[in-house]
């Protein structure tokens, strides 16, 4: 297996490994390759592998035992099941991801309004575009890339270093809110319209309406979240 380009690192890793799945024929219960052979095998980070098997783990293709290893699911049956385990498991760090977003971008958006150049909202366009595009192709490992990289760019625009390393941190280290929304039904294409009304707000410098929007679209993703946690409570006990 060839080393791993660092261009767009952490789709590479997934797209890699599930090509390492089908094509040394990995079935279903069979152990896979642990964390350290990953990382020597594909030569990148650990840090990289761990994103990498958080989504597969919550796409249902493989299940990551604590002491005993990473597992091969069957991911045609698993996915709705494994996301609603994953959901419940991580709820705590979901809610504690959320809660720091929504004191943190509002304020950023509206930062964004005021000093936003016009490279900024080129960029911010362009992966408005693609988030649809993916959307419409339902590839949801890229419009997850997408909302990080819409995340991050828009904090950028605000000129101030500390916010923009901030979100670029929290995107690559604490990805389940992320993970958790998109995952959701239906708030792939409802995210679609919420980006595109935080970036109109920022193209016409509304301080405003660019926060009151950045606050619409964290606190629907977070009810959205909470009420399929209580959909499969509910399921459960039925």
């Amino acid at each position: 297996m060839d080393p791993i380009k660092k261009i767009r690192l952490s789709e590479s890793v997934i797209t890699v490994i599930k090509q390492m799945i089908a094509e040394e024929n990995f079935k279903p219960g069979d152990k896979f390759y642990s964390e350290n052979e990953l990382t020597r095998k594909l030569q990148v980070s650990r840090s990289s592998i761990r994103e990498a098997m958080r989504m597969l783990e919550v796409t249902g293709q493989v299940s990551v035992k604590q002491g005993k290893g990473i597992f091969i699911l069957d991911a045609n049956g698993e996915q709705f099941k494994a996301f609603s385990t994953w959901l419940k498991n991580n709820e705590q760090s979901i809610k504690d991801n959320f809660e720091v977003r929504l004191i943190i971008e509002p304020k950023a958006a509206s930062r964004a309004a005021e000093n936003a150049e016009e490279k900024d909202i080129f960029e911010m366009e362009e992966v408005c575009a693609k988030f649809a595009r993916f959307a419409a192709e339902k590839n949801i490992e890229e419009v997850i890339q997408c909302d990080r990289r819409f995340h991050c760019i828009l904090a950028g625009a605000t000129k101030n270093v500390t916010l923009h390393v901030l979100m670029k941190s929290m995107t690559t280290t604490l990805p389940n809110g992320w993970i958790s929304s998109l995952y959701t039904p239906g708030r792939v294409e409802k995210t679609v319209n919420e980006h595109g009304d935080i970036l109109e707000a920022i193209k016409k410098k509304d301080k405003t309406g660019a926060e009151n929007a950045m606050t619409r679209h964290l606190v629907n993703a977070l009810h959205d979240i909470n009420k399929e946690i209580k959909n499969q409570s509910k399921e459960k006990l039925s």
